[in-house]
Parts: structure tokens; C-alpha cells; sequence
């Protein structure tokens, strides 16, 4: 018997390098994944806030009311008003009391524009407290 060598031939080397395009596939996919949903994230936010009955606050806050009508006529109290009087009227409030609300009443027709100048016009005399006066929206009868 003879013992002898058998031969091999040689094998191919393994491959060192990472194979980098199915894993920059993978990111890109990931980042237009992130792109399309974030932005809805932040607007699909949706409370569904608890119904309660409560009672009259004691101390009601002061507040001055400002109406903006359809023809963009500003009254302040039920009074109408120019600019420069509107100006001097939140000013007057702000002296008496700087927490005094302003309550905004604008048409839906009135241009953005101008509820912007009166809000405008509310924080230069010092007004910070600005609500917004909307009637809620009819419900279907049961």
C-alpha cells in the first residue's frame, strides 16, 4: 500500500469586504419611510377631551371684547372704532389691569390680515392674554 498525497486544489478565499448596497438600500427605504410619516404624526393628534359641569369661577377675569364685522369694522365693548382708538383702548386696559383678556370676535369673512394687526396691536400695549371667540358646531339630534 502506498500512502500518498491527494491533492486539493485550492479554495477560493472568503471575501473580507461587507457587501455595503443591500444595507444602504435598507436606510434609504427607511428614511423616505420616516420622511412620508412624519409629518403626519405630529397632525394626527387627536383628544377626545371629557364633558364636565362646572361651576361659576368667583372671581370672573376682566376682559375687553373686540368685534371685527363682515365690512371690517372694529368695536371695542360694542363701540366702533378706528385703529388708532383701538390701539389707545387696549392701552387704557393694559394700564388698569396688564392680565385683562382680550376676547376676539372676528367674521369669518374678515381677512387674516386683519386680526392679525389687532392681535398686533394687543401685544404692543401689553395685552398678552388673547382668546379666540367661535360658536361650536351644530350636533345631529339622536
Amino acid at each position: 500500500m502506498a500512502f500518498g498525497r491527494l491533492e486539493r486544489s485550492n479554495a477560493p478565499q472568503p471575501i473580507s469586504d461587507i457587501n455595503m448596497t443591500p444595507l444602504i438600500d435598507v436606510m434609504l427605504v427607511l428614511l423616505v419611510i420616516f420622511i412620508i410619516t412624519a409629518p403626519l404624526m405630529v397632525s394626527a393628534v387627536k383628544v377626545n377631551l371629557p364633558q364636565a359641569q362646572g361651576g361659576q369661577a368667583l372671581n370672573a377675569p376682566q376682559f375687553i371684547a373686540v368685534s371685527v364685522d363682515p365690512a371690517g369694522q372694529v368695536y371695542v365693548n360694542e363701540q366702533p372704532l378706528d385703529q388708532p382708538a383701538v390701539g389707545k383702548a387696549f392701552e387704557e386696559a393694559a394700564k388698569r389691569n396688564p392680565q385683562t383678556e382680550v376676547q376676539l370676535r372676528a367674521d369669518s369673512t374678515v381677512p387674516y390680515g386683519q386680526v392679525v394687526e389687532l392681535m398686533g396691536l394687543a401685544q404692543k400695549a401689553g395685552l398678552s392674554k388673547i382668546g379666540f371667540v367661535a360658536e361650536p358646531r351644530p350636533t345631529a339630534a339622536p
